[in-house]
């Protein structure tokens, strides 16, 4: 579909991002933002959470359907883990740095400050905060971004605390690590003016340019997440959780968009059959003799059948509404929220070991005709009945159109149900944390990383693909610390007023990505490795040659401080000398070639003599002075 086909169909698109900041300290109390290793753990406990009512007495529908859901909640503790976490002590005021952060991607996005700043209560019952709600509060409102179709409105911004992370799901419930939850994070909606994929896809990518311009976010995998509400004119709102990557932004509402416009035309087909839904019914003896693995497992296991009448159903159930997925997809999903497996139906029947004759037996026993389908679940007996009552519910909304919910975004760009829209009654005030008062007026407004890329061309004279690479590279704070305020190695030994920013910028871009292809353990390199290693480089201690080996000997040993290892790998520059000496018996081991040759075999000496002295030499002065060697013995 071109913009004219999306335009016709009435697309609204608007964005939420979620982008965790790199603070010190979480939001609400003082412990540390760094993720554990869940075998870290010191401890566990669980919790069984409820939804509780509003301020009015209301009870929110999303997570009230979270609630029927029984599931116990594990969590992970660490040594670093405080009682606020554990929602075992009230939360402390809202952190001073992560609020100056948010005010400084407000400016970016030229939006309004709040007069004060409430932190408010958001009802959340699927286990991944201890308290059973996530709080936030809104900082900023009345912003604009551009996009190539035209300004995009910037909603509300919002700070808030990230939820515990999910480690796996167990026989009883799921598991979670409180090493995530509380990080600060910062929530930017926009207002619904997007009216294509594409245009979805570069705002949510001007946004987090927007983030990074501060060098105070957090980078890598899940520390953004996008979440993006879709609606065609003839459908329903729909909120889409969890978008991981950009590059799927485009794809996932492209895929939403057709899946409106197929349960749009199958709510019409359906009306025009009088469709209904029938009520759910134990079939468990049409099943006794079957050779369906699924089946007979539940059985055995003394589980039952459970099937619904789906009236005026029969071929749409398989109809695809998106790729790989059917509205018996979707029906299936409400059956999983409830513990089962999934369904089976008429429309993909017989097959999985269900004979011809069973599906008879199947529609006699439900009473279905020739133009219905039927829909069944086998599954524990506690968990059956109420799987293919969701099931069918899900049937019963399909006849009315596109049911408003949220759901979660799939890898290949599809999505999947996860529980009604929450609604006003999630919210309510959070009555332990006082409220604050931004203050922008002392807030920076940063420099955004396209100016970035232009001024390190200009003032460094970086190429456009290495300035751009650097802008935008998760080291660009280190790069500019070192090249404008200059380095003090841990032992104070070497200074310099500022790296030269060629060899900044190369070792930070392209030499630990070579590094991290040589398998090297980049990740173990602290900002100090690093900047020492480019300040001993700069001021001659070691030659440039030596970095990679430098780097790699302290990502092996991490505890090391850059001069120490240094002088434990022998990695200091040799004087004239010695580099002339290994020159000269590289230059007579290979004799007969140099005088068969003669500066023909340069290229070929010249790597073996910077083997020879493992990075001690600059590869200039190696050059020369081999240069001179072999012309003495060609003369």
């Amino acid at each position: 579909m071109d913009a004219d086909d999306y335009a016709d169909l009435g697309l609204v698109a608007g964005l939420e991002i979620h982008q965790q900041l790199d603070t010190d300290s979480k939001l609400f109390c003082s412990c540390p933002t760094t993720l554990r290793d869940p075998e870290e753990a010191t401890r566990t406990f669980t919790r069984y959470l409820h939804p509780t009512r509003s301020e009015l007495g209301e009870i929110d529908q999303a997570a009230l359907e979270e609630s029927r859901v029984d599931r116990e909640f594990e969590y992970l503790s660490y040594d670093s883990t405080c009682l606020v976490e554990e929602d075992d002590e009230p939360p402390r005021r809202l952190d001073d740095e992560a609020l100056e952060t948010v005010l400084e991607i407000a400016q970016l996005l030229d939006m309004d400050p709040v007069d004060q700043a409430h932190v408010m209560r958001k009802l959340v019952v699927d286990g991944s905060n201890t308290a059973g709600f996530q709080r936030s509060a809104l900082v900023a409102t009345g912003g604009e971004i551009e996009t190539e179709a035209g300004p995009v409105g910037i909603e509300d911004l919002m700070i808030e605390e990230e939820s515990a992370q999910r480690v796996a799901e167990t026989e009883d419930g799921v598991r979670y690590s409180l090493d995530r939850l509380g990080i600060p994070l910062v929530e930017i909606g926009t207002k619904p003016d997007l009216w294509t994929p594409e245009q979805t896809r570069e705002a949510a990518e001007r946004i987090g340019m927007l983030l990074r311009s501060t060098g105070k976010v957090k980078r890598g995998l899940g520390t953004i997440r996008q979440d993006v509400n879709v609606s065609i004119e003839a459908g329903a709102r729909v909120e889409i959780k969890g978008v991981q990557s950009l590059d799927d932004i485009d794809d996932i509402v492209r895929n939403e968009a057709k899946r409106q416009v197929e349960l749009v035309d199958i709510a019409a087909e359906l009306d025009e059959r009088d469709a209904a839904v029938g009520e759910p019914m134990d079939v468990t003896g049409v099943f006794e003799d079957t050779d369906s693995g699924v089946i007979a497992g539940a059985l055995n296991d003394g589980g039952a059948v459970y099937a619904v009448r789906l009236v005026g159903f029969d071929g749409l159930v398989g109809r695809e509404i998106a790729p790989d997925r059917r509205l018996g997809t979707e029906l299936s999903d409400h059956a999983k929220r409830h513990g089962a497996g999934g369904i089976f139906h008429t429309d993909e029947l017989p097959a999985y070991g269900v004979t011809e004759a069973e599906v008879a037996s199947l529609r006699a026993a439900v009473d279905a005709d020739a133009d219905d389908a039927v829909a069944l679940v086998a599954a524990a007996q506690d968990v059956a009945p109420g799987a293919i009552e969701a099931a069918a519910a899900r049937a019963e909304t399909a006849i009315s159109g596109v049911p408003e919910e949220t759901r979660g975004a799939n890898e290949d760009g599809t999505t999947r149900y996860l529980r009604p829209l929450p609604g006003a009654a999630r919210m309510y005030p959070e009555t332990d944390v006082p409220p604050v008062e931004p203050d922008p007026s002392d807030v920076p407004v940063p420099e955004l990383l396209t100016a970035k890329v232009e001024r390190y061309q200009a003032e460094h004279e970086l190429d456009a693909g290495l300035a751009e690479q650097v802008a935008y590279g998760t080291h660009m704070p280190l790069f500019e610390s070192v090249v404008e305020d200059g380095v003090e190695t841990d032992d104070g030994s070497v200074t310099t007023d500022g790296v030269d920013p060629t060899l900044a910028a190369s070792t930070l871009e392209s030499t630990l990505t070579e590094l991290r292809r040589d398998d090297v353990a980049v990740e173990a390199l602290t900002d100090d490795h690093l900047a020492d290693t480019l300040a001993l480089a700069d001021e001659g201690e070691i030659p440039n040659e030596a970095v990679p080996e430098l780097l790699t000997a302290l990502a092996a040993d991490p505890d090391r401080t850059a001069v120490a290892a240094v002088d434990a790998e022998e990695l200091g520059g040799a004087d004239e000398d010695a580099v002339r000496e290994a020159v000269v018996e590289v230059v007579e081991r290979n004799a007969e070639q140099v005088d068969a040759e003669g500066m023909q075999a340069f290229s070929g000496l010249m790597g073996e003599c910077m083997g020879a002295l493992r990075g001690q030499a600059d590869g200039d002065q190696v050059s020369e002075i081999l240069r001179e060697e072999i012309g003495k013995r060609s003369s």
